[in-house]
Protein backbone atom coordinates (compact mmCIF):
# COMPACT_ATOMS: atom_id res chain seq x y z
CA UNK A 1 0.00 0.00 0.00
CA UNK A 2 1.31 2.96 -0.59
CA UNK A 3 1.19 5.48 2.15
CA UNK A 4 -0.50 8.90 2.39
CA UNK A 5 1.14 11.95 3.13
CA UNK A 6 0.82 13.12 6.49
CA UNK A 7 -0.64 16.28 5.55
CA UNK A 8 -3.39 15.09 3.27
CA UNK A 9 -4.24 12.47 5.84
CA UNK A 10 -4.92 14.99 8.22
CA UNK A 11 -6.88 16.99 6.02
CA UNK A 12 -9.47 14.43 5.11
CA UNK A 13 -9.55 13.34 8.70
CA UNK A 14 -10.50 17.20 9.43
CA UNK A 15 -12.88 17.15 6.51
CA UNK A 16 -14.61 13.57 7.95
CA UNK A 17 -14.99 14.76 11.15
CA UNK A 18 -16.80 18.31 10.23
CA UNK A 19 -19.06 16.47 7.91
CA UNK A 20 -19.75 13.76 10.31
CA UNK A 21 -20.74 16.82 12.76
CA UNK A 22 -23.01 18.71 9.87
CA UNK A 23 -25.12 15.25 9.00
CA UNK A 24 -25.38 14.02 12.88
CA UNK A 25 -27.12 17.81 13.63
CA UNK A 26 -28.99 18.11 10.42
CA UNK A 27 -29.43 15.21 8.03
CA UNK A 28 -29.94 15.53 4.53
CA UNK A 29 -29.31 14.45 0.96
CA UNK A 30 -26.28 16.99 0.57
CA UNK A 31 -24.39 15.93 3.87
CA UNK A 32 -25.29 12.24 3.19
CA UNK A 33 -23.55 12.47 -0.01
CA UNK A 34 -20.38 14.40 1.43
CA UNK A 35 -19.95 11.84 4.52
CA UNK A 36 -20.15 9.06 1.46
CA UNK A 37 -17.49 10.96 -0.60
CA UNK A 38 -15.16 11.61 2.43
CA UNK A 39 -15.55 8.16 4.09
CA UNK A 40 -14.47 7.09 0.48
CA UNK A 41 -11.61 8.89 0.58
CA UNK A 42 -10.57 7.85 3.88
CA UNK A 43 -11.11 4.28 3.15
CA UNK A 44 -8.83 4.40 -0.11
CA UNK A 45 -6.21 6.52 1.78
CA UNK A 46 -6.16 3.89 4.37
CA UNK A 47 -7.00 0.84 2.66
CA UNK A 48 -9.81 0.34 4.31
CA UNK A 49 -13.26 -1.20 3.78
CA UNK A 50 -15.50 0.75 6.43
CA UNK A 51 -15.31 3.89 8.35
CA UNK A 52 -14.39 2.33 11.73
CA UNK A 53 -10.78 0.18 9.96
CA UNK A 54 -10.33 3.40 8.58
CA UNK A 55 -10.10 5.81 11.50
CA UNK A 56 -7.68 3.38 12.96
CA UNK A 57 -6.01 2.82 10.24
CA UNK A 58 -5.36 6.13 10.35
CA UNK A 59 -4.74 6.72 14.20
CA UNK A 60 -2.15 3.92 13.13
CA UNK A 61 -0.58 5.77 10.60
CA UNK A 62 -0.90 9.09 12.79
CA UNK A 63 0.96 6.79 15.21
CA UNK A 64 4.04 5.69 12.56
CA UNK A 65 4.28 9.31 11.38
CA UNK A 66 5.15 10.53 14.98
CA UNK A 67 7.38 7.66 15.82
CA UNK A 68 9.40 8.18 12.58
CA UNK A 69 9.91 11.80 13.25
CA UNK A 70 11.21 10.83 16.82
CA UNK A 71 13.66 8.33 15.32
CA UNK A 72 14.83 11.26 12.98
CA UNK A 73 14.93 13.92 15.56
CA UNK A 74 17.15 11.76 17.87
CA UNK A 75 19.37 10.77 15.09
CA UNK A 76 20.02 14.64 14.47
CA UNK A 77 20.73 14.94 17.98
CA UNK A 78 22.83 12.14 17.77
CA UNK A 79 24.90 13.61 14.82
CA UNK A 80 24.98 17.09 16.34
CA UNK A 81 26.43 15.68 19.96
Amino acid sequence: MILPAERELRAVLARFAQTRIEHDVRPTGRTSRALDDVTYTLCVMTGARTAEQALLAADALLERYGADREGTKRANETLAA
